[in-house]
């Protein structure tokens, strides 16, 4: 009778904790440099939920190593509430790409939500020759080169790339860049012809009229990016790739506090102004559940380390 009267206290305890969370500070670890989607999407939830509970969110960048660095961080933090991290779809890339990466995806992390996906776009220099996708193939059919970055090796801008020269039986050159942010002023200053990455980060620079959209990644056309073709209608078909982001805790996490910062995110997103920045830049909002993104990422990592494999790619490719 002690041992359940013990356990139900505890219960009780981790439930009212809950219930006062957040009493501090909240860190929510941005595992790619500023000025990338990464970073917009921990900023616009860290401002809106400092406003809603009243405490201050505060982001830190932690780029590097496709995002693993700062995941490290948030595994190895106190599981105790106030520290998140918000990641993106190398997440599910890095355990087949990192050799003796120094955390477990799935047991060392805590599921919080799947918060959107969105398609990538293919996008130019103003000053390449390039009109679309079938422009890009045909100069890489007749032997020209075709150098491209993304935000990292293994980035899934990186494998869908690698997945289309493989199917068309041509050569693409990669270039990797440490995050969104240092990729658009190389793409805007025209130091790289070519780059992928998520309508999200790419489109104010379109809008801007300084890089130009050649194609998206999903299977019908971007609302965001009216008259760019999907890839799949450009000599590639059935070719689909979406990027996405979630947000993750420190594993032993209480229930109870993921279940509050799923409930504050969930609130977040249905405020007007937080969605419209969200899918003004290209991100389908999902709003997925702890039990949502775990069935999510299991998924991301058994697919993405087929192509890992048969590819021969390594982490510094």
């Amino acid at each position: 009778m002690k041992k359940i009267i013990a356990v139900l206290a505890a219960a009780l305890s981790l439930a009212a904790h809950a219930q006062l969370w957040p009493t501090k500070p909240v860190r929510i670890i941005s595992v790619f440099p500023p000025g990338g989607s990464v970073d917009q999407v921990a900023r616009i939830f860290a401002a809106q939920l400092t406003t809603q509970t009243g405490q201050q969110f505060i982001v830190e960048n932690k780029g590097g190593a496709s995002g693993s660095i700062g995941t490290q961080q948030v595994a190895t933090s106190a599981p105790d509430g106030y520290t998140f991290g918000v990641v993106f779809d190398t997440h599910g890339v890095n355990p087949s790409l990192i050799p003796n990466i120094p955390y477990d995806t799935v047991k060392d992390l805590a599921p919080v939500m799947l918060v959107g996906t969105s398609p990538m776009a293919l996008v130019a220099h103003v000053s390449q020759p390039y009109k679309d996708f079938r422009d890009v193939l045909a100069a890489a059919r007749a032997g020209k080169p075709i150098n491209f970055g993304s935000i990292g090796t293994g980035s899934l801008g990186h494998l869908a790339m690698t997945q289309i020269a493989n199917q068309q039986k041509v050569e693409f050159t990669h270039i990797p860049y440490r995050g969104g942010g240092p990729l658009m002023t190389d793409a805007i200053g025209g130091q790289v012809p070519l780059a992928i990455g998520t309508v999200f980060l790419v489109n104010p620079h379109v809008k801007a009229g300084k890089v130009k959209a050649l194609g998206v990644t999903s299977s019908k056309p971007s609302p965001q990016m009216p008259g760019v073709l999907p890839i799949a209608d450009q000599g590639v078909p059935g070719f689909s790739a979406l990027a996405w982001w979630g947000v993750i805790a420190p594993a032993n996490t209480p229930p109870a506090i993921v279940r509050k910062m799923y409930e504050e995110l969930s609130k977040a997103l249905k405020d007007p102004g937080v969605a419209q920045k969200l899918t003004d830049q290209g991100m389908d909002i999902v709003g997925g559940g702890p039990e949502e993104l775990d069935r999510f990422v299991r998924g991301e990592i058994a697919r993405w380390a087929q192509v890992v494999k048969e590819n021969h790619i390594k982490a510094g490719d």
